[in-house]
């Protein structure tokens, strides 16, 4: 019996990979969609297409190791009418995202674009190029300056400037400035106040959850094609390179917000806690051009980002759309955005700006005030619609973030996850309460029957709820899983948005064979100052391990400033930038990035000491008990879709 209920297992999963297909409703779907009026507007490809001045030669992008980091050819596929796997609205946005080259924006402003999640852009300065967020990875900022070069002529770099605190828009600046360059002041490294703290926060501390669950946002594994990934929404995807974070050495503060950059005058718009916790808009004078940074894009963006992080402040992303409309929008002939291809002439980008800063403001206003009559995030989020006037703009359209997910952010925001039904308070964990559900619905058989009903009438939200419960339940049928597999993919190909469209195939691609690890990013942690550092050692301490022990360490940096005093006790583990070698049990000198080496595992004390980078002395076994009580570093994934 054991072994035909194996064979029917395997028959079942079979019959789902056969019927890897459209279904009838989501064809019936996309046919729709593709009737929008919208459709008719090819401004956007115009604009995207503009000042193109050539591309790579070679679309392969290696890392030093000979892997490839970043194919520029992957996103061929997009070429050609949409499939009915694919929405149309999606497939469109997907196309203009995937056009790769460098473009001539204004004379002095050029951008690298479709090398990354994101846009490098280079400005012209007095004696060099000014760079304008360097993309993820050092492999495909480094590429993007060879196009530049080749195209424009050899200029050194003499400016690097971060807009804002995300991975994508810093991680490639070790592929273009060292940091013993910046530390030394030889090139300028600028970033918004409170930049190493969000990086911190938001990178280096809850770094292996975000990675993981960045994995099912960007469809990291899943295959470029009409079935699978066709893009993230805000560029093609996350390239595959070595993030390499240098830290600035000047910061942007709303004492000092106009800078002269190697002959150039910006002027800083600081926009703290809209996009990210540290961003700032730029705008030139001279060339009358204006940077949005990522506060902008050509889709309505997150207000809780489906990877993880904290939940933005959606009135004060409207707040500054306003000041930005009123500061620049006149004096602005440009407009350039981190993401995505830019907006020519004033009327464009005083239009953009204020239907743009109307789709945010919209979405806070009408959350709160139907918060305030009592209904739930959940309620909310089935509601709520953007009026047709900003629903027809592409730019508003939910490639990236949603109204429905968003909608439940700005609630989170204000009153928590708890929507105020005492039910809520102390729920079961998954498994538990999915085999109760399970049991009190009949059992596993009647509720399969329950989804197959759905599945067949298109109702795939509701039978994926029905099967989610039945695996969570343990030792799931294999029909269940099978049908969840179908299930997902489904609502994946049917998703406006690509988020929710990877998500959805993730989803189902690991259902169907096994987790997949995300890419690690031990060069961030690298370029974090000491008590970054530490604090990303803080949240690793296993108090099971620590138990009831005690130790205090004093950590002296011997390259550059800076010292720590670390005490653990009761499993926590605390520090002060402080020198009292006294209080210490063990002193240990070392160079920063070979602490962090130390940290990630990729450094063997005994061999630093071997090679005189570091020295410890006191008692030795210091180090080794603080080793043991700290959780290593993981490549396996944890489970999403299954207990």
């Amino acid at each position: 019996m054991r072994a035909l209920a194996i064979v029917g297992a395997a028959v079942a999963l079979l019959a789902v990979e056969a019927r890897a297909e459209p279904s009838a409703h989501t064809q019936a779907l996309q046919a729709k969609a593709a009737q929008a009026p919208e459709f008719a507007d090819r401004a956007d490809f115009e604009a995207a297409e503009r000042g193109f001045l050539g591309a790579r030669a070679d679309p392969v992008i290696r890392n030093a190791a000979g892997g490839v980091a970043w194919d520029l050819s992957a996103y061929d596929f997009l070429n050609g009418p949409a499939p009915a796997s694919v929405h149309p609205a999606l497939w469109r946005h997907s196309q203009l995202l995937a056009r790769h080259g460098l473009f001539e924006v204004m004379d002095g402003i050029y951008q690298v674009r479709g090398f990354d999640l994101a846009n490098v852009t280079f400005v012209r300065g007095k004696a060099g190029w000014i760079v304008i967020d360097p993309l993820g990875s050092a492999e495909t900022a480094r590429a993007a300056y060879e196009l530049v070069t080749e195209k424009l002529g050899a200029r050194p770099i003499k400016a690097v400037i971060y807009t804002h605190s995300h991975s994508d828009h810093f991680g490639g600046a070790g592929g273009l400035v060292s940091a013993e360059d910046a530390a030394a002041g030889k090139v300028k490294v600028i970033a918004p106040e409170g930049f190493m703290e969000a990086v911190a926060s938001e990178n280096i501390l809850a770094g292996p959850a975000m990675q993981r669950r960045a994995v099912y946002q960007f469809g990291v594994f899943l295959p470029r094609g009409p079935e699978g990934q066709v893009g993230a929404g805000i560029g093609p995807g996350l390239s595959r390179g070595t993030p390499a974070l240098v830290a600035p050495n000047t910061l942007i503060t709303p004492r000092a917000t106009k800078l002269t950059v190697d002959g150039v005058e910006m002027e800083f718009q600081l926009t703290p806690e809209t996009e990210a916790p540290a961003e700032m808009n730029i705008y030139l004078p001279r060339l009358r051009a204006l940077c949005m940074a990522e506060n902008a894009n050509a889709t309505m963006h997150n207000i809780l980002t489906p990877r993880g992080a904290l939940v933005r402040d959606t009135k004060a992303w409207a707040d500054q759309l306003t000041a930005s409309l009123r500061l620049y929008g006149d004096k602005s002939d440009v407009m350039f955005t981190s993401h995505a291809w830019p907006r020519f002439g004033k009327d464009q980008v005083t239009t953009f700006l204020a239907r743009h800063r109307d789709a945010y403001k919209f979405l806070h206003d009408q959350t709160v005030r139907l918060m305030n009559q009592g209904l739930t995030a959940d309620e909310i989020a089935d509601r709520l619609a953007l009026p047709p006037a900003l629903a027809a703009e592409w730019y508003n359209k939910g490639f990236y973030g949603t109204v429905s997910f968003n909608s439940r952010a700005v609630y989170q925001r204000y009153m928590g996850w708890y929507q105020g039904n005492p039910v809520q308070l102390a729920p079961l964990p998954p498994e538990k309460a999915a085999a109760r559900y399970v049991e009190a619905m009949g059992g596993a058989e009647a509720v399969i029957a329950r989804a197959k009903a759905a599945v067949e009438a298109g109702e795939y939200a509701w039978a994926a709820e029905l099967l989610d419960k039945v695996v969570f339940a343990g030792n799931p049928p294999a029909e269940a899983k099978a049908l969840l597999v179908e299930s997902y993919r489904q609502l994946g190909w049917q998703s406006e948005s690509s988020l929710w469209r990877n998500m959805y195939l993730t989803a189902a691609d690991e259902l169907a064979t096994a987790p997949k690890g995300g890419p690690g990013q031990p060069g961030l942690l690298a370029g974090a100052p000491l008590p970054l550092m530490l604090d990303a050692v803080a949240v690793r301490i296993d108090p099971a391990k620590a138990g009831d022990g005690r130790l205090s360490l004093q950590i002296v940096l011997i390259d550059e400033p800076g010292q720590a005093l670390v005490k653990v006790a009761n499993g926590v583990l605390v520090h002060e930038p402080v020198l009292a070698a006294d209080e210490a049990e063990a002193v240990l000198k070392i160079r920063r990035a070979d602490l962090a080496g130390l940290f990630t595992g990729q450094r063997k004390l005994p061999e630093l000491i071997a090679a005189g980078r570091a020295e410890l002395s006191g008692d030795v076994t210091a180090l080794a008990r603080l080793a043991a009580w700290v959780e290593p570093p993981t490549g396996r994934p944890f489970p999403i879709v299954t207990p």
